[in-house]
């Protein structure tokens, strides 16, 4: 920490006084004592006494009293956050303490309600920590102001600032994060689930709007032109109002992680989202794989991917400021990403290295996701085959992304002891079973490895 900021009191300087400076002292101390409480309490007025403040702390800085004066005031802004922000803040959740037993039972109050109680409380802490960093701004000026006077001007105030501030927000986390309830996290996990959801029915939307138009820019030339004079204003309408719909939202949803963000609740709020995320793409690659195995879902799951989270993700990184270009650098250090080419990214030209790393993030679980979901079905897969060829196809890509090739062995293995080298299999089944398991597994690993090690069991 600079000189300016961790300098501690000249108490040397108390053996030069006199009892009437000693009392003179007090007295400043005491009125800036008031004079802090007055601010703190001051319910969104700075009019409360500045003058009166600023001259304490310069009677008070003269003396070398200046780290004093700071600690005090961080120590009234702590007290005051704690007792009323944050015990009112926390107040606000009580009623989902058994957050787990109410989501199990499925009460009808963990979406909108649970929407309308954080943002309220947010809203609430977030303007209480704003007038707390007014005040702190006051303190900085007059302690500008002083040092200014003294040094003929020559002071700069940044480091003041910047120390004073690091100490005041690592102060609101700290209280935050002592006082934290357990469920809380399960509250911003549902929050972000059920926007998420509201966020992936609108996309879901569009692109059954874009199929429906796609259909019908291939009618007639003639009926085309009929369909269009009666109802092009409806539809661009229409679509501006799904977009606004959706910009909208990803909107409030920033809002919220940038309030939570400045709480101290960076890390928590990444996790809630990110586990929203991926709770909603492994819900959507099992509706979408199911027990159809005669066509591919791979390509479907790839691009719902493109069009909902990560359109998401670049909206909401954007809006927070971190969107970060993947071919800038850092202290002249190439990331590796920047050699990613940009294409394929949906509605984004220039994806940032943050997009990159959440869409391989996200690549890499629906791979996975579908794979155990192609392996715990391989028996009957393999039943299908040739049919199911493209489900077998999936699994390929899917095995080539991961590497987690032993799972299938293992896996396979053991349906094969259970399901048809049992006494009740007809000598029919196992041969079927038995030639398009090879025929299966050549498509999966054309080398012969899984072959030879099922023939070894």
């Amino acid at each position: 920490m600079e000189e300016s900021t961790s300098q501690p009191c000249n108490l040397g300087v108390l053996e030069t006084l006199d009892g009437n400076s000693i009392q003179q002292i007090i007295e400043s101390y005491n009125g800036f004592c008031t004079a802090t409480q007055s601010l703190h309490d001051g319910a969104g007025d700075l009019s409360a006494g500045p003058e009166e403040f600023v001259s304490h702390v310069h009677s008070l800085c003269k003396l070398g009293l200046q780290p004093l004066l700071r600690d005090h005031f961080l120590r009234s802004l702590e007290e005051s956050f704690e007792k009323i922000s944050v015990s009112r803040f926390w107040h606000y959740f009580d009623a989902y303490s058994k957050f787990a037993v109410l989501e199990k039972n499925k009460t009808p109050i963990c979406d909108n309600e649970v929407q309308i109680v954080l943002c309220k409380a947010l809203e609430e802490i977030s303007l209480e920590k704003k007038y707390q960093e007014k005040c702190l701004y006051m303190l900085v000026h007059a302690l500008q102001s002083c040092k200014e006077n003294l040094l003929d001007g020559e002071y700069n105030s940044d480091s003041e600032r910047k120390y004073l501030f690091a100490k005041y927000q690592f102060m609101v986390s700290s209280v935050l994060m002592a006082s934290l309830p357990p469920h809380f996290p399960e509250i911003l996990h549902w929050y972000f689930k059920g926007r998420l959801e509201e966020l992936s029915a609108i996309m879901d939307g569009e692109l059954e709007d874009n199929n429906e138009s796609q259909d019908k820019d291939d009618m007639d030339l003639d009926e085309k032109g009929k369909f269009r004079a009666g109802e092009m204003d409806v539809d661009e309408c229409y679509n501006h109002g799904k977009y606004s719909e959706k910009n909208k939202l990803v909107k409030h949803i920033g809002k919220i992680v940038r309030d939570l963000r400045s709480l101290g609740f960076t890390s928590m709020t990444e996790n809630a989202y990110a586990s929203a995320i991926f709770s909603l793409l492994k819900a959507k690659v099992h509706n979408l794989a199911g027990d159809d195995y005669r066509s591919s879902v791979l390509e479907s799951i790839k691009g719902w991917i493109q069009v909902v989270p990560l359109q998401f993700l670049n909206a909401l990184l954007a809006y927070l400021g971190d969107s970060i270009s993947y071919d800038s650098s850092s202290a002249g250090i190439k990331s590796p990403l920047a050699s990613r080419p940009s294409s394929g990214y949906h509605g984004v030209d220039t994806p940032s290295e943050g997009l990159i790393r959440w869409q391989l993030r996200l690549e890499y679980f629906a791979y996975e996701t579908l794979q155990d979901l192609r392996i715990a079905k391989l028996f009957e897969i393999i039943v299908d085959y040739p049919e199911s060829s493209p489900a077998i196809e999936d699994l390929k890509q899917c095995l080539e992304y991961t590497g987690q090739h032993s799972k299938l062995v293992e896996s396979f293995i053991s349906a094969l002891k259970y399901r048809l080298l049992t006494a009740g299999a007809s000598t029919n089944d196992i041969l079927h079973q038995y030639v398009s398991t090879i025929k299966a597994l050549r498509t999966i690993d054309p080398t012969g490895v899984f072959l030879k090690q099922l023939g070894n069991q």
